[in-house]
């Protein structure tokens, strides 16, 4: 069953608009769900909503939205006021720009969607822009108005369609120089990378879904599987490295080297040729002296 799109809208490139649809990437109704609860009965608890003064319960459905213009005191809003608060990102991603891929640094991407033609019309339109921006490598930046607040977001060719990834903000996010002052500058050995490049080369593969697989929540379900027919299950220890553990790391980058199927191009039996040649080339001196 396809998911229900969450923003429908228009995708627009100057003069050129195409009817669109928002689907979520994440299907989350496979995930694990826990609920608290009461040991002493086996109940659920069941979370209540109380006014912060009174102590009152209140239902959910009676509650509005505030914004706490000073301590304790707030300016309440209602659905009126945010459909006042629309702009144009609220029904239509412009495109802004485009920048190469490469130039997006991973830690800016946040949430993922399905950019989907909305409907027969347009499609000529979306499949067009979907080339284009393939054949360029680059993605297109724009913006969208989703749960209420307008996020930045790059669209990118994904298969036979796109797929568009909200952008934090740089406030959004920590500042990394701090946590990397120490190594700034630093110099690792030439031949060190070398081998560290072998090694990387060594198990170069190709990306399959299934390196993605979860393996906590798969050993967790085991272990309610276990619960469920009343059995016990073994934890497994998990082998984490000692931190103090200082390693020669040109030797571990060569013993790794040396523990794939493929080894260097015959390095060895080219160190072991040469004192076979001079043992060869030493008889036939010997023989000549006593020919002589």
């Amino acid at each position: 069953m396809a998911s229900r799109p969450i923003w429908r809208g228009h995708l627009r490139l100057a003069l050129v608009t195409c009817p669109i649809a928002l689907h979520s990437v994440v299907r989350a109704s496979g995930d694990l769900h826990f609920h608290y609860i009461n040991p002493k009965t086996g109940n659920r608890v069941r979370m209540v909503t109380l006014d912060a003064e009174t102590d009152d319960e209140v239902s959910r459905r009676d509650l509005v939205k505030g914004y706490e213009f000073e301590k304790d005191r707030y300016v309440l809003l209602d659905e009126d006021d945010f459909e006042q608060a629309k702009i144009d990102a609220s029904t239509t991603l412009t495109v802004d720009k485009f920048v190469e891929r490469g130039a997006i640094e991973p830690i800016y991407f946040d949430t993922s969607y399905y950019v989907v033609p909305d409907g027969e019309a347009g499609q000529d339109v979306y499949i067009v822009l979907r080339d284009a921006i393939a054949r360029t490598g680059r993605a297109a930046l724009s913006r969208v108005v989703i749960a209420r607040r307008e996020r930045a977001v790059a669209i990118l060719p994904m298969g036979d369609g796109m797929v568009c990834h909200t952008l934090h903000e740089p406030r959004d996010l920590y500042d990394s120089k701090p946590l990397f002052d120490a190594i700034a500058g630093n110099k690792p050995d030439p031949e060190m990378i070398k081998l560290a490049t072998q090694l990387i080369e060594r198990q170069e593969g190709k990306f399959a879904p299934a390196d993605t697989e979860d393996h906590y929540e798969t050993r967790l379900r085991e272990v309610i599987a276990a619960k469920l027919k009343g059995e016990g299950i073994t934890p497994q220890a998990p082998e984490a490295p000692a931190r103090d553990n200082v390693i020669d790391l040109m030797a571990a980058l060569k013993a790794s080297l040396g523990r794939g199927e493929r080894a260097e191009p015959q390095a060895p039996e080219r160190r072991t040729a040469a004192p076979a040649k001079r043992k060869a080339a030493a008889k036939r001196k010997a023989a000549a002296r006593r020919r002589a």
